[in-house]
């Protein structure tokens, strides 16, 4: 099976912040509006009580194992010695195939991160003070708050000059300390040697990854909207869950193998031409059917297409004809588009028989990240429209404007969306050996790809 790579998002906030309350809560909801959800719960401190004597898994480890896995018929766990702390991401990355990951800490993830702050915690309000003064001051989010502080707590406020001028060419009032941070070096050094008047601040605050606050602090809710951040009360589980359902989760993926009719050099349809032992579209089904949380074919001759049901009858294939009598590329989109039901569909033609579910799979994945409409290969002959993604509602009314407009290549209504190419580094780190967009239109051709596929 196709392993496909979880989504994540990290909840980060100091100690008592109510990280944990916020993260059992979303995931109840989110996993109630039929999401599988992961989770990483990360520990500043070494050990923690899952691996404790009387156990066997502690057994296994005190004889000598570096690993245990502790399987029973409901659940899974991992114990691993480590030589030095994991990055998020390779943890991320053993846990595929989940709508997504929420990552409880891990400050340091590099993934978009949702910082909470109560106002019941007194290390929260010390960083909302600063973070709403760093926001009146104009101060970008990730600007080096801990210096600041440590030069308020000398006194030095007063000899950092009166103005700072903004990147705007206004000037501001200065801000203490904010000189700290690219000034001499003298002030670099005594910044280092005074004591931290708010230890809770160090790398404790909103950075450029912050992509939302958790907060019920009136201060921190003023500087988040100053710096155009979604706010959330900590009780507003449902407006979190929306903000992660539509931004982070992933989304349920169409795949499309286009079908068509008759090929006059083929002698016969694509679809049912021999390949391996089997028809070819059962191939193109085996292998696009692991990511495909629904399976379209488009086809003038579903009549012909009725064994698909026999042989895999968990996939509900869908079998829908082409939606216009002329064919062609832009009226097969057509077809395809109009009908998926996900939000998201990857588009393939029913000869590429060496279709990329591992490369559907990080196309979407590029068009979350980028927010485009279409996120299309490129190989050495230009873009490969029939291995693409494209998301359904903003495609579908470009290809009909297109096809009103006289229009039949795909590259017609491309030029009318947001369109992100996917480079041809970007393909061979998915698929190294390549060759994914090769198109058998003869005997010839297709005897060449079966032999080197299935040899």
């Amino acid at each position: 099976m196709i392993q496909k790579p979880s989504p994540a998002v990290a909840v980060v906030g100091r100690h008592n912040s109510g990280k944990t309350t916020l993260v059992e809560r979303v995931i109840a909801e989110l996993t109630a509006r039929g999401h599988d959800i992961g989770s990483v719960k990360h520990h500043g401190h070494k050990g923690f009580d899952i691996d404790y004597p009387g156990k066997d898994s502690y057994r296994h480890r005190a004889a000598g194992a570096s690993e245990t896995v502790i399987v029973s018929p409901d659940k899974m766990a991992r114990v691993k010695t480590l030589e030095h702390d994991l990055e998020c991401s390779q943890i991320v990355a053993s846990m595929p195939n989940h709508d997504l990951v929420v990552v409880e800490g891990y400050r340091k993830s590099g993934l978009p991160t949702i910082e909470i702050m109560r106002q019941a915690n007194a290390a929260d309000a010390r960083v909302a003070e600063v973070f709403a003064q760093a926001a009146e001051q104009g101060l970008p989010l990730g600007f080096d708050f801990v210096q600041q502080a440590r030069a308020e707590q000398r006194g030095e406020a007063a000899a950092l000059g009166a103005c700072d001028v903004r990147e705007d060419g206004a000037t501001a009032p200065a801000v203490p300390g904010a000189g700290l941070s690219a000034g001499g070096e003298t002030d670099a050094a005594a910044a280092q040697q005074a004591p931290d008047p708010h230890p809770d601040l160090v790398e404790k605050l909103p950075t450029q990854r912050t992509v939302a606050l958790v907060t019920d602090i009136p201060r921190a809710q003023q500087a988040a909207e100053t710096y155009g951040l979604p706010c959330f009360d900590p009780d507003d589980i449902d407006a979190i869950s929306d903000f992660l359902e539509a931004g982070y989760v992933r989304p349920r993926l169409s795949v499309v193998i286009q079908a068509g009719g008759e090929s006059r050099r083929m002698g016969r349809s694509k679809a049912t031409v021999p390949f391996g032992g089997r028809p070819l579209m059962a191939h193109m089904v085996e292998r696009m059917l692991p990511v495909a949380d629904e399976l379209v074919i488009t086809t003038n001759e579903p009549e012909n297409l009725g064994f698909l049901a026999e042989e895999f009858p968990e996939a509900d294939i869908r079998l829908v004809r082409d939606a216009l009598p002329t064919r062609g590329a832009l009226p097969g989109f057509l077809t395809g588009l109009s009908a998926a039901s996900c939000p998201i569909v990857a588009m393939v033609a029913c000869d590429m028989v060496n279709a990329s579910s591992a490369l559907s799979v990080a196309e979407a994945q590029k068009l979350i990240e980028t927010g485009a409409d279409a996120v299309v290969p490129v190989n050495m002959h230009g873009f490969e429209p029939f291995h693409g993604v494209y998301r359904r509602k903003e495609c579908l009314a470009a290809v009909q404007s297109a096809l009103d407009s006289g229009e039949t290549k795909v590259q017609h209504f491309i030029r009318r969306v947001r369109m992100a190419p996917f480079t041809r580094d970007e393909v061979l780190e998915v698929e190294p050996r390549g060759g994914c967009f090769l198109n058998a239109n003869t005997p010839d051709e297709l005897a060449t790809l079966e032999r080197s596929l299935l040899a």
